[in-house]
This record gives structure tokens, C-alpha cells and sequence, in this order.
């Protein structure tokens, strides 16, 4: 398994569009992938305070090579990487992966370096300079996750993502969120 992710054994391709029938999200996943505003708060909406965050990972490494030309950083700088699981009770519903450079958490005041199981969503949108810079998508198969995701999530197939390149204060990060099959059901 990468040293770099608990989630991936390799980088997801990813698209800033989504071309053709084959590429196409189904329609119940459709609204959640295109969402401009807070995840946290669209999923709050539907489960309350029941919506909780497990942390999967949480370090200081170098981020995937194309991570890095994405944010515009050297790919041997290390960045603090945070990979967090989104469920309801025992339901996973999305899986996710931040990329926070240290002039972001610097320019953020530390805010986005201690967040523990706190929802990242719940910290970046009450900035109210963010800035939503671009968005990519992903139809991932199976062969990306980790065997251990891969087991825990009952990841055996295709599954859509989005990732989005967000600024502070003209600092980036890069978020990238994965919607389990219970998503669609909500």
C-alpha cells in the first residue's frame, strides 16, 4: 500500500467533465457530485446531527505527483494529508481526502491542522473569502482503493467522486469525495 494514503494504492484519473452516456452519474448521485455549496451541510440537512466523521488518516507526507502539479506544489514538499470516512450510525456514505498545504493552514490560522472528527466543510465555509477554483470528477474502479478499504467498504465495483480545488485567502487545497452506494438512498 502507497505510504502516502490509507484510501488509494494509486491516484483516481480524474475529468473536469463529464462527457458521454458511459460517463454519465446516475441520476439519485447527480445532485451530490455537482453540489457548490457546503457537503457537510447538505448531508446535515438530510441526517441531522447524526452525520459523523471517523479519521482514517492524518499526516505531514508528500501528496500523489499529481496532487501536487494540481496546487501548484513541489511534489517533494510534505503536506498534511486527511482521509476521513462521512457515515450516519453504521452507514458509510462518502470517503474523503484533503490535501492542506502549510501556507493554507498557515493563511487559516491552524484552524484546518487540529480538526480531529470535526467535518472540514464546517470549518472552509464559514471563510468567506473560499473560492471554488475547479472541479474534477471520477468514475474510480475498484483496483485504486486499498485492500483494506476495499474490504472494510465492500468496494468491488466503480464508484464516482469529485475532487475540488478550493483557495483561501489565494492559498489551495484540494478535496476529494467519494460517494458510497448509500449516498444515492438519501
Amino acid at each position: 500500500m502507497s505510504t502516502n494514503s490509507y484510501l488509494f494504492t494509486r491516484q483516481p484519473l480524474w475529468k473536469t467533465r463529464l462527457r458521454g452516456i458511459c460517463s454519465q452519474p446516475p441520476t439519485e448521485l447527480a445532485p451530490w457530485l455537482h453540489e457548490t455549496g457546503s457537503l457537510t451541510k447538505r448531508l446535515r440537512s438530510v441526517y441531522g446531527n447524526r452525520l459523523a466523521v471517523s479519521l482514517l488518516y492524518h499526516r505531514w507526507k508528500p501528496a500523489f505527483a499529481e496532487e501536487c502539479q494540481t496546487l501548484n506544489l513541489p511534489h517533494h514538499r510534505y503536506q498534511l494529508i486527511r482521509e476521513v470516512l462521512l457515515h450516519v450510525d453504521a452507514t458509510p456514505l462518502v470517503l474523503a481526502r484533503t490535501i492542506l498545504p502549510e501556507a493554507t493552514i498557515r493563511i487559516a490560522h491552524r484552524n484546518l491542522s487540529h480538526l480531529g472528527t470535526r467535518p472540514l466543510g464546517e470549518v472552509i465555509f464559514a471563510y468567506p473569502d473560499l473560492e471554488l477554483r475547479r472541479r474534477y470528477f471520477s468514475l474510480s474502479p475498484a483496483n485504486v482503493w486499498s485492500l483494506a478499504v476495499r474490504a472494510e467498504f465492500d468496494i468491488n465495483q466503480t464508484m464516482w467522486g469529485r475532487r475540488t480545488l478550493y483557495a483561501i485567502h489565494n492559498q489551495p487545497l484540494l478535496v476529494s469525495e467519494f460517494f458510497l452506494p448509500a449516498i444515492g438512498k438519501a
